[in-house]
């Protein structure tokens, strides 16, 4: 998965929300949607200086997943047995085994920047997720796929900025909420399509601002509040 790809794919789920080609560079995405998640930073391998990915704050020392398990097939990480008599000679012998294993990718495949990855493939830049696919600064998500900028969400897909909730499509800031297709700004909800500016509702379509309008009125309202969001 290269940078090609990554916006490839961003550009069809900004399609899938909000029916625009947009034209989408990775690094703007992330300073406009993605400013406010814990993601990997980048920090260095102690043992080879190159550059990996953790969630793990001022750890004295790091290693990466790979070069952790070729230390362990190599040498292992057992030490011969010797005289201790203070509590700090022990800390200093285990601080020589004591690095923060990095980038940590279990059964998942195209994962780039990231760290606790679980049954995953083509992640970018994102951290604590599992079964989940083709995500972007997502954190904590599982069973997402074709995700951007979202937090401790499950079974959902093409979405940005959605935020602890479950089974959303097509949707944009939603938080707190189930059941969310098509709809945008969207808290406390439950059983929405099509609506926008939304809280504390349930099984409705076309409503915006907590307001039922006609089917052919909400889709003009719409049209110029995508307009706004893109711009």
């Amino acid at each position: 998965m290269n940078k090609s790809d990554i916006k490839d794919t961003m550009s069809k789920i900004f399609y899938s929300i909000f029916e625009k080609d947009i034209s989408i560079e990775i690094d703007e995405i992330y300073k406009k949607y993605a400013f406010d998640i814990n993601l990997p930073f980048k920090v260095k391998d102690s043992m080879t200086g190159e550059e990996t990915w953790s969630i793990i704050e001022n750890a004295p020392k790091y290693i990466t997943q790979k070069n952790m398990e070729h230390c362990s097939d190599k040498r292992g990480w057992m030490f011969p047995k010797k005289n201790i008599t203070t509590l700090e000679e022990i800390i200093k012998n285990w601080e020589k085994a004591n690095f923060i294993t990095t980038e940590r990718l279990y059964n998942s495949t195209n994962c780039i920047k990231c760290d606790t990855i679980y049954n995953c493939n083509n992640i970018y830049h994102s951290v604590d997720l599992t079964k989940c696919s083709n995500s972007f600064f997502c954190d904590g998500c599982r069973n997402c796929e074709l995700m951007i900028a979202s937090q401790r969400t499950t079974d959902s897909i093409n979405c940005l900025r959605v935020d602890d909730s479950s089974s959303c499509s097509n949707s944009f800031n939603v938080i707190c909420s189930g059941k969310i297709a098509n709809s945008y700004f969207i808290q406390d909800c439950s059983d929405l399509y099509e609506c926008i500016f939304c809280s504390h509702i349930s099984n409705r379509k076309f409503c915006i601002g907590n307001m039922q309008y006609e089917e052919d009125e909400y889709y003009q309202i719409k049209k110029t509040i995508v307009n706004w969001i893109l711009e």
